[in-house]
C-alpha cells in the first residue's frame, strides 16, 4: 500500500460498533426545556396571568390538577422529607420490597401539602411525594390566643384530627410560646407559618404517617369551623373559569 493511501485510510472516521448509535441521546428532559404546557383550563389562566393567587382558586373550589400551578403561585415552597421506610408485599415469586416517602411542603404563611407514595426506588418515591403534596397543598387559617395585635400567630380555635389510632389536638398558646409538640409536627406547623400552639397526642403516634396524617386534618380544620366574625354574608363573584372563558378555552384549532 503507498504512503499517500495510507495516509487517506488513517484520517477516515472510525466505524463505532452498533452502527450510527453515538452522539446525543434522544429524549431526555426535553419536556423540561421546552418549559410547562398546561392542559387544564385553570393551567392556561394562570400561566397566562388571569390567576395571580391561590385563594382565588380556594375561593372558587377550583381543582387543581397540575403541580406547575402552584410551582408558579407558590414560588416559595420547602419540602421536608419527613420518613423513608420499605414496605413489602406478598406475592407468589416471593416478597417484593418498595420505598415509602412522606413529605411535608409549606410556605410558612398559611399553606401546607402533605404526600405519601411508594416507589421501587427512594429518588423516584420521594419526587413522586412532593408532586403528591403540591397537588394536597391546602390553606390554613391563624389566629390569636388573646389580644388581636400585631399578625395571627396561632390558631383561631382548637382543632383535633384523627388518622387511625393516632388523635392530634392542636391548641392555641399565647405569643412567645412556641411550638409544643414533636419533631415531626412541629415541622409541619412550622411550614405551615404557625408560630404559637401547643399539642396533645395520643394512640400509637410511633407511627409517623398516621401522626403527620392525623396533624394535617386538625390543621385543615381551621376553616371548617365559622368565628363570629365571618358570620357576614359576602357576595361571591364570578369564576375566573366564567370570566376568561375563552382564553381557558383550548388554544388554536389545526383544520
Amino acid at each position: 500500500m503507498s504512503a499517500p493511501a495510507a495516509q487517506q485510510q488513517g484520517d477516515a472516521p472510525k466505524r463505532r460498533f452498533g452502527g450510527n448509535k453515538g452522539g446525543q441521546r434522544r429524549g431526555g428532559r426535553r419536556d423540561e426545556e421546552k418549559g410547562w404546557t398546561p392542559v387544564t383550563k385553570l393551567g392556561r389562566l394562570v400561566k397566562a396571568g388571569k390567576i395571580s393567587s391561590m385563594e382565588e382558586i380556594y375561593l372558587h373550589s377550583l381543582p387543581v390538577k397540575e403541580y406547575q400551578i402552584i410551582d408558579q403561585l407558590l414560588p416559595e415552597l420547602k419540602d421536608e422529607v419527613m420518613k423513608i421506610r420499605s414496605v413489602q408485599k406478598q406475592t407468589r415469586a416471593g416478597q417484593r420490597t418498595r420505598m415509602k416517602a412522606v413529605v411535608v411542603i409549606g410556605d410558612s404563611n398559611g399553606h401546607v401539602g402533605l404526600g405519601i407514595k411508594t416507589a421501587k426506588e427512594v429518588a423516584s418515591a420521594i419526587r413522586a411525594a412532593i408532586i403528591i403534596a403540591k397537588l394536597s397543598i391546602i390553606p390554613i387559617r391563624r389566629g390569636y390566643w388573646g389580644s388581636n395585635l400585631g399578625n395571627p400567630h396561632s390558631l383561631p380555635t382548637k382543632v383535633t384530627g384523627k388518622c387511625g389510632s393516632v388523635a392530634v389536638r392542636l391548641i392555641p398558646a399565647p405569643r412567645g410560646k412556641g411550638i409544643v409538640a414533636s419533631p415531626a409536627v412541629k415541622k409541619l406547623m412550622q411550614l405551615a407559618g404557625v408560630e404559637d400552639v401547643y399539642t396533645t397526642s395520643s394512640g400509637s403516634t410511633r407511627t409517623t404517617e398516621n401522626t403527620l396524617k392525623a396533624a394535617f386534618i386538625a390543621i385543615g380544620n381551621t376553616y371548617a369551623f365559622l368565628t363570629p366574625n365571618l358570620w357576614k354574608e359576602n357576595t361571591l363573584n364570578a369564576s375566573p373559569l366564567e370570566i376568561y372563558a375563552e382564553e381557558a378555552s383550548a388554544t388554536k384549532r389545526r383544520y
